[in-house]
């Protein structure tokens, strides 16, 4: 699995980070989100996939590889 996350689409509402804190993080400065892991081990699918969900400015994708 291969997550993207288009950080110009972001509006720091910090969703994904509340449900996978494994993959993802907010830089201090503004809240935009960034990738800690590009390439999630398969126990932490199903909070990627949570976070696809729950993100409102739909700036996560998930590539299966």
């Amino acid at each position: 699995m291969r997550v993207e996350l288009d950080e110009p689409k972001c509006v720091a509402s910090g969703q994904c980070v509340m449900v996978a804190p494994e993959v993802f993080d907010q830089r201090e400065e503004d809240g935009i989100a960034f990738l800690l892991e590009a390439e999630p081990p398969v126990e932490a699918a199903d909070d990627v996939h949570e976070a696809v969900a729950v993100c409102p400015a739909a700036a996560i994708r998930v590539l299966n590889q």
